[in-house]
């Protein structure tokens, strides 16, 4: 009986597991069904994982929030900046950053965690093959794939360049790239036939937007400036901060629409969050892909619309800022513009909430370590108030 009791206590449910990470249960659900959590289901369907497996993930630094990155790093000479460009610009699972100088890409490194990381060799630069050898050294780097790309992978040294791919073509290595983005668990998405585009990486997509913590929170007023600084520049009657869900579109600010969500079968965004750019639409009534919308075809019969996506700190689009009109219209050159800007604007301030709440669950759990240990961890962090007599 006693083994039986410590067995589970070592097996934990969905919501036992939130709590231990300290995360919501929704985004439980989405780490252990998107694999980022291993698992197992019990004869009655339901989810099960080891507590071992779950403390080890905090212990290794996870706060909680496994994340995956949707970041690829290219250095490449300046004459193949626009082959690279081209082929990314057609994968709607990754966002890339594109190089010539060296010096610039290895200050990109050091402030993110890229899935992959492409390396150029066709004009044989010395200085950029050496890179690998520094690349695959670098234990920060240990989960980014490294691809060189154009020349053999010099091998003269067994210093772990087995690890590099080598790749002929940059079509190729975007391929390759693009396979290993794919989602390695099964997501719980709608079942049927999707009647909207997703990307192969959906699933991580949707846990990068649980991990955003936006999700029901309350109006913030900097989302709702820049609303409205895109429905006074574009001289559009509807304004919005999309988040998009498994099931449904809600709206972080909203300007114009009383709807606080709709089905995300209406989403004019699960296009935009597949561009690289701004998505924009003239007529919505004579596009195929949106006439038999109910938002279109009924009330309030919505005619132009125009999107950028909105990016989180590791690449993922977690949803878009975009502007709609009754009327049919062209989006012109100045316009894009300025609804890019706003939405690079969106995305800081996104990544910049990220990076609020990693410093908190990192105090939070250092908190943790130091009750352990027998420490108030209050009095860790406090401030010692001056000594005047050592003035």
């Amino acid at each position: 009986m006693d083994t039986v009791k410590a067995m589970e206590k070592d097996i934990l449910t969905t919501a036992q597991t939130a709590k231990l990470l300290g995360v919501s249960v929704r985004t439980a659900q989405l780490l252990i069904e998107g694999g980022s959590v291993p698992s197992w289901k019990t004869p009655g369907g339901h989810r099960r994982v080891y507590r071992t497996d779950i403390e080890a993930l905090i212990e290794g630094g996870g706060c909680g929030t496994p994340s995956a990155s949707a970041t690829v790093i290219v250095i490449t000479p300046g004459d193949r900046i626009r082959s690279y460009e081209e082929v990314f610009a057609a994968v709607p699972e990754c966002e890339a950053e594109i190089f010539e100088d060296l010096h610039a890409a290895l200050f990109a490194l050091g402030s993110a965690r890229p899935h992959a990381i492409v390396v150029d060799l066709a004009d044989g630069d010395v200085e950029r093959s050496g890179l690998l050898h520094s690349l695959v050294a670098n234990p920060s780097l240990g989960h980014s794939r490294i691809l060189a790309v154009g020349a053999p992978v010099p091998r003269e040294r067994s210093d772990g360049l087995d690890r590099v791919i080598a790749i002929d073509t940059p079509d190729q290595a975007v391929a390759a790239v693009r396979r290993s983005l794919a989602d390695t668990g099964q997501m719980a998405l709608p079942s049927g036939a999707l009647p909207f585009p997703v990307a192969l990486n959906e699933g991580q997509r949707l846990v990068a937007l649980e991990r955003s913590g936006l999700l029901g929170t309350a109006p913030e007023e900097t989302f709702d400036h820049l609303t409205w600084l895109a429905s006074q520049t574009l001289k559009a009657p509807i304004s919005l901060l999309t988040l998009l869900t498994r099931t449904q579109q809600w709206f972080k600010s909203r300007l114009g629409l009383d709807l606080p969500e709709t089905p995300r079968s209406w989403a004019f965004c699960n296009y935009t969050i597949l561009q690289k750019g701004v998505f924009s639409v003239e007529d919505l009534a004579k596009d195929p892909r949106f006439n038999n919308n109910p938002a279109v075809a009924g009330d309030p019969g919505f005619r132009f619309y125009a999107g950028v996506p909105v990016l989180d700190n590791e690449g993922f689009p977690v949803g878009s800022l975009c502007v709609i009109d009754y009327k049919q219209r062209v989006l012109d050159e100045r316009e894009a513009q300025a609804l890019s800007a706003l939405a690079a604007l969106a995305s800081s301030e996104v990544r910049l909430r990220a990076t609020e709440r990693q410093l908190r669950e990192a105090l939070r759990r250092e908190g943790r370590q130091d009750s352990a240990r027998g420490r108030d961890p209050v009095a860790q962090h406090a401030v010692k108030p001056y000594d005047q007599s050592r003035a």
